[in-house]
């Protein structure tokens, strides 16, 4: 699926693709079934669609980014996104319109089974949304979208200030003119001076 290319970090291993070929139908398997297994145990629309986003990015670090990214190009993503929000508003706001709460399914009508599927139908919905945000929020890393610009005189001022204490500095080991060296101490209260007869401390 992709080219071999000095520049890229990317490098193909038979073995991770194997790999990823047998185990990626069954992680996305998985991710349904917990999207749907959400209304009678432990699962929901977010477990489940951190799976099936994961599923994806397995292929992309097996076969490439930038193959999964020409693989996923295209509305497939955003619609997923799109289509999972507007469900779960149509299946929320229609319970209002039955007279019930936001998100009540009794208010349908359909008895249990409706009670059922309607969590059913909402878990899938949270589930597309999630899983559309992850694999967009990865591609958009991985293309570098989100890198701190870094202000060009950030480093620049601290060297100018730096400069200047080295000049102050410089300008004052030879202040006596005569070749003779003064040195302050950090504190400011010791100064040692030396001549070529002798020395003050």
């Amino acid at each position: 699926m992709s080219q071999s290319n000095p520049d890229r970090t990317y490098v193909e291993s038979t073995i991770i693709m194997t790999t990823v070929r047998v185990v990626v139908p069954f992680v996305f398997t998985f991710g349904l079934f917990v999207m749907f297994h959400g209304a009678e145990s432990a699962g929901g629309g977010f477990q489940g669609g951190v799976l099936v986003a994961a599923a994806v990015l397995l292929l992309a670090f097996a076969f490439g980014i930038e193959s999964a990214r020409a693989w996923l190009e295209g509305p497939l993503v955003k619609t997923s996104i799109a289509v999972g929000g507007a469900t779960f508003a149509f299946v929320g706001l229609g319970a209002l319109l039955g007279g019930g709460a936001f998100l009540e399914y009794e208010a349908y009508g359909f008895g249990t089974y409706g009670v059922k599927y309607g969590i059913e139908l909402v878990e899938l919905a949270i589930g597309a949304v999630v899983s559309g945000v992850l694999i967009s929020l990865f591609f958009s890393l991985a293309s570098g979208d989100f890198q701190a610009s870094v202000p060009a005189d950030s480093n620049g001022g601290a060297n100018a200030e730096n400069g200047g204490v080295n000049a102050e500095n410089g300008a004052g080991s030879d202040a006596n003119g005569d070749g003779r060296d003064t040195a302050v101490s950090a504190t400011g209260t010791d100064t040692a001076v030396g001549a070529a007869g002798g020395d003050e401390a």
